[in-house]
This record gives structure tokens, sequence and C-alpha cells, in this order.
């Protein structure tokens, strides 16, 4: 995929859950567009890797163990971040997330609060932290990792839908409040996206081929989507060519909510 026409040189990037999958596609990405990285995940060695496969390709990348969920661990990572660029970031990624399966009838107080922590929490934590340096310079991206399940309902992801549409609801409402400083805020809502998590999943049903025949067909075009598919969506919005977007939940579905 070539994704030359965006530049994010001199910028710095901060990408949760860039340990696998959607992060790690979005870390590379904005690292191979020319932005200093700092790809942080609860998962020191899948980071380490990914770090390192990145500088190996000629791109920055600095590995961070974060636990988002955790106010103290955002606000260290923070004071790392600005220690070493007292400006700030230029684009923070809010990607790191859980997921459950259920219904209201076998989702348990501990399962709510887990995807809260996680998913609604852990941007809350960031974006107040890193989005006061934007406002003071008058310029930044925040891109939130939401779902398709943050726009439909999704039988059988009670909790899962729950948070996600938080997360819409908060992208919403930061964009309304800092557009007026140029501080753009937007989200990204993938249906099934063919990342290890979704590998592991399959391997768990009896016919894992039937299983992936059937996770594919829920979307009109046939497949999922690929990593690198969502991390060109991200470049786009980190990058000056999308400086008219905010609020946006841009949908990559596949034509999975065309219908619905």
């Amino acid at each position: 995929m070539n994704l030359a026409v965006f530049s994010l040189e001199n910028k710095i990037a901060l990408v949760t859950g860039a340990g696998s999958g959607i992060g790690e596609a979005i870390a590379r990405s904005l690292a191979m567009a020319g932005a200093r990285v700092f790809a942080t995940d609860i998962n020191e060695s899948a980071v380490n890797r990914v770090a390192e496969e990145i500088r190996r390709t000629g791109g920055e990348a600095e590995p961070d163990r974060l636990d988002v969920s955790s106010e103290s661990s955002c606000r260290e990572m923070a004071e790392k971040v600005f220690a070493a660029h007292p400006g700030g970031l230029d684009v923070l990624v809010n990607n790191a997330g859980v997921g459950h399966v259920g219904t209201i009838l076998n989702t348990a107080e501990a399962d709510m609060d887990r995807l809260y922590a996680v998913n609604i929490k852990g941007a809350f934590f960031l974006s107040k932290l890193f989005v006061p340096a934007m406002l003071k310079r008058k310029s930044g991206s925040v891109i939130n990792v939401a779902s398709i399940g943050g726009v439909v309902g999704v039988k059988d992801r009670f909790a899962y839908t729950m948070s996600k549409f938080a997360v819409v609801g908060m992208t919403k409402a930061m964009a309304l409040d800092h557009a007026a400083d140029n501080v753009r805020v937007n989200c990204i809502c993938p249906a099934r996206v063919e990342t290890p998590f979704v590998q592991a999943r399959l391997d768990e049903y009896p016919d894992r081929e039937k299983a992936y025949a059937e996770m594919t067909a829920t979307q009109p075009l046939g497949r999922m989507a690929t990593p690198a598919e969502i991390g060109a969506a991200a470049l786009y919005l980190a990058s000056d060519e999308s400086a008219f977007v905010t609020g946006s939940s841009l949908v990559i579905d596949g034509g999975f909510s065309a219908g619905k």
C-alpha cells in the first residue's frame, strides 16, 4: 500500500495497544510516514518486537509498557513524553481495547468494569494528559479506535457495544469542545479485522474453516479488513490532509452497516 502522499515528518505520536494487530499496523504506518512513535502496550515483549522491526525498516519508534487502565501508568508515560518533547504529542492514538462475548444475562459486573477501565478510561486518562499541550499549541490530532459496535448494535456483544458507543460519544464531545483550538478528534470504527486476536478465536472452534467463512460472510465484501487498511485510515486522520475532519466516525466495515 503506497502511503507516501501523507507526511508526518517531525511529528510526535503515541499509539496504545501497539504490540499486535491494529495498533501495530497504526504504529508502523505513522512511523513510515516520518513520525517518531511511542509504541506502547501492556505486553512489553510484544511492543519491543514491533519497535525493533520499525527501526529496522528505517522508522523511529520507542517501545514502552503502558497499562491504560491505570492513571499512574498513563501519567508516568506522559512525563516521559514531555521530558523528551516538551511540546507534547502531535498525534495521540487511543487504540488499546478489550472485548467480551455475551448478552446482559451473562455479563458480570467485573466484565463491565474491565471494559470500562480499558476501553473508556484509558482514552480518558491519556487525552486529559496530552490534549492541554495540543490546545496551547493550537494543533493536534486525537484518534480513538472504536468499532462498528460503536455505531450499530452487535449481537452477543452487550458490554463491548456499550463501551464502544461511549468511545464514539467521547470523540464527538471532544471534537466540539476543542475545534476552535484546531485540535481534531476522530474515531475509526472497523468491523472484523484479521488480527492475531481473531486468529486465536478461530482456533477455539471445532471447525476452523467453517468459522472463518462465517466471519468473513458478515461483510458484504466477503472478507475481513487487514490491519494495514486500518493503519492507513489512522495515517490519514493524523495527517494534514484531514485538516477539515473532526468529530467523525470513520466506518471501515466492508459494507456491514450499509443495510442497518
